[in-house]
């Protein structure tokens, strides 16, 4: 049955479960309306978060999302992937930009601006065996007046961000990625499970 919004899925790939979750996002509704939920176990397909039978992995993951999509009466083919464990890490980095470019040195900050900043600040050294998730804002620092939350609008000439850097095992992304793949899926984005329940 057609639906009136985006219809958006998302994976829980976990040691114990796969949970899988359709959600119907309108424009006008303050909050996803859910639609359709799958949860099947993971057969040992997975050890502490990380892969270690893909094809038991696959099969429990094809499980929970057709069992999500019977549920909406409609199917998917990407979704958002959780991802945890203990290979995660995390650093701190800054970047700094001077505002505005060519005919427009300084002045009101614009999303561009920021952009460029979030950008400079993933210039740090990041082993080849790791994968950045998320650039996650701390604070931005406009002409060295510090605490600044969101600095779309403020003026100023020179544009810092102090952030904090997300990384995953490289190895652990393709192995989750490939699984989701040979589900039928494509994965849309990786999202850190503990930021998504923040946001939840």
């Amino acid at each position: 049955m057609p639906r009136g919004g985006e219809l958006i899925a998302g994976l829980d790939i976990g040691t114990t479960k796969i949970c899988a979750i359709l959600a119907e996002v309108e424009e006008e509704a303050q909050m996803p309306r859910v639609v359709g939920v799958g949860v099947r176990p993971s057969h040992g397909g997975l050890r502490r978060g990380v892969v270690v039978n893909i094809e038991q992995t696959v099969q429990s993951i094809k499980g929970a999302v057709q069992d999500a999509e019977l549920m909406a009466g409609e199917k998917i083919s990407s979704a958002y992937v959780g991802i945890a464990g203990e290979h995660i890490r995390g650093v701190n980095s800054q970047g700094v930009i001077a505002v505005g470019r060519g005919e427009r040195q300084g002045g009101e900050i614009k999303k561009e601006d920021v952009d460029r900043v979030l950008y400079a600040a993933r210039a740090v050294s990041i082993p080849m065996d790791r994968e950045i998730l998320h650039v996650l804002p701390q604070e931005f620092i406009v002409d060295d007046q510090m605490g600044i939350k969101d600095p779309i609008g403020i003026v100023g000439v020179r544009l810092e961000a102090r952030v904090h850097i997300v990384t995953a095992s490289a190895t652990f992304v393709q192995n989750i990625q490939e699984s989701v793949r040979r589900a039928g899926l494509e994965v849309r984005e990786f999202v850190l499970e503990p930021l998504a329940s923040s946001y939840a």
